[in-house]
């Protein structure tokens, strides 16, 4: 059996290199471990080949030897994924786009750009500095992830609170089916008539099509900025804080909040001047024309310390603006001083239930012995609640999943979601019998046998095996606390 099995990976990666070149192929143990999980490390499998396709043509030509062979197949962007998206479960050959990395074309009048999946997200706001543009969705990863895996997952950001999602920005796309066909959607133009496949595919996780390029929008700069930095003792504050500012009819361009613990991490990494004996930060940054910014900042400032607001500092400059946003982005990464692994969630609650969501995932951090450290987009209620743990230690990681799972309940039970913005992925998928009727399941399972009917293409990613032997599990919703 071994032998055999050999044989067909020795055979597949063959036919890929007369594809692409044997500088496009990976087939070694060595050179696929990395590619055996992605920023979600509790699960891993390792895929057979990985290939570096330089065109959709070549995409295309890939996808159809997989299905000849019998292969299962993915795509793979940077592996910034945090839900297991980019694990090629079941083997198979993963796709990666690291060579698709073009910037096609840019047109300001019409305020479009056409890029390739393997672009990654900052770089477009970089090529669009000196004309006053940039593209709006803004991850924490931006300077990492591409934007393949933006459109995969509908990935958001600290400015998407006012601009919007990718969705919101994605005009239409390239794309490669599972059986190889290759279709263009929608296009540089605002409306399309007819069914928004564009948005269909947008958020699909890489299960109903394999983007190659797409059409994204620009948006102009806008004239001023003004940013806060609202430092509170109280979380309850803080997060009270949120709702009243959104309450008020002020949209902030981003609304976010750390914690103690990530202060810690982000001051010990940047030296910003975060103060170590808060409980919680806010930054806050309101956008658009300079008349009337200073008016907004001060209402902004007025309903922070209504709530007990320590201080309220205003960046004095760009350069300031910028160091404090470069430790807000990079406050993941500077998780790595406290802990040698860790697991991001990616919840999403009502704001007005933010201080008990915020209360329960410190209970749930006392219950299972892990610290939890919370960084995330307040403004729109995505929580990002970081679970400190080592992932050499089996207990901790048995610990750290039971402790997610609590987390994931509560904000369905909230009325919220178990994802904002990382997708379901592989981590998440026993979540969605929680979220959806079985009808409403059947009818996913439908569209995506429609799009992608062998299941090779992402095969065991976000929707559920066995969907209609699934009992009735979906709650209902609750009102918020």
């Amino acid at each position: 059996m071994a032998t055999e099995t050999a044989t067909k990976v020795s055979r597949l990666v063959k036919r890929l290199t007369e594809l692409v070149g044997p500088d496009g192929v990976l087939s070694s143990p060595v050179e696929l471990v990395v590619y055996e999980c992605d920023g979600y490390t509790l699960e891993k499998n390792r895929p057979d080949a990985v290939v570096f396709p330089r065109s959709t043509e070549q995409v295309r030509d890939i996808v159809r030897l997989c299905n000849e062979l019998d292969v299962p197949f993915l795509p793979r962007g940077a592996g910034t994924s945090l839900a297991g998206g980019t694990v090629p479960v079941g083997g198979g050959v993963v796709i990666e786009f690291s060579r698709l990395n073009s910037i096609l074309e840019v047109n300001l009048r019409d305020r479009y750009a056409v890029v390739q999946a393997g672009v990654v997200n900052l770089w477009i706001t970089n090529r669009l500095k000196e004309h006053g543009y940039h593209y709006a969705p803004d991850p924490s990863s931006q300077g990492a992830c591409t934007i393949g895996g933006n459109v995969a997952t509908n990935s958001g950001g600290p400015h998407t609170l006012k601009y919007g999602v990718t969705v919101n920005h994605v005009l239409g796309v390239r794309a490669v089916l599972a059986d190889g066909t290759v279709v263009e959607l929608g296009g540089p133009v605002e409306d399309v008539p007819g069914y928004d496949l564009t948005g269909l595919l947008v958020g699909s996780e890489g299960t109903l099509a394999i983007v190659t390029e797409a059409t994204v929008r620009l948006t102009r700069n806008p004239e001023a900025y003004r940013t806060l930095l609202a430092v509170f003792d109280s979380i309850d504050d803080a997060t009270n804080t949120i709702s009243e500012i959104i309450g008020a009819g002020i949209v902030p361009a981003a609304l976010e909040m750390m914690d103690r613990l990530i202060i810690r991490a982000v001051e010990e990494a940047f030296g910003f001047g975060f103060p170590l004996d808060a409980e919680a930060v806010l930054i806050i940054e309101v956008d658009g024309l300079e008349v009337g910014l200073d008016r907004e900042a001060e209402q902004v400032t007025a309903i922070c310390r209504r709530n007990n607001c320590r201080e309220v500092r205003r960046a004095r400059d760009d350069a300031e603006r910028a160091a404090l946003w470069k430790s807000r982005k990079q406050a993941f990464g500077a998780i790595g001083r406290l802990s040698p692994s860790y697991c991001t969630q990616d919840g999403v609650v009502p704001r007005t239930a933010l201080p008990h969501m915020l209360r329960f995932i410190r209970g749930v951090s006392e219950k299972y012995g892990i610290p939890i450290a919370n960084v995330f987009h307040a403004g729109d209620g995505n929580i990002h609640p970081i679970l400190l743990f080592d992932e050499r230690d089996s207990d901790q990681v048995r610990r750290v999943l039971k402790a997610s799972h609590d987390i994931l309940e509560e904000c369905i039970r909230l009325g919220g979601s178990v994802t904002g913005e990382h997708g379901i992925g592989v981590e998440k998928i026993n979540f969605m019998p929680r979220l959806f009727s079985p009808d409403d399941l059947a009818v996913m399972v439908a569209l995506k046998n429609l799009f992608n009917p062998t299941g090779r293409l992402s095969p065991g990613k976000m929707l559920p095996v066995g969907i209609r032997c699934l009992e009735q599990t979906h709650p209902g919703r609750k009102a918020p606390l």
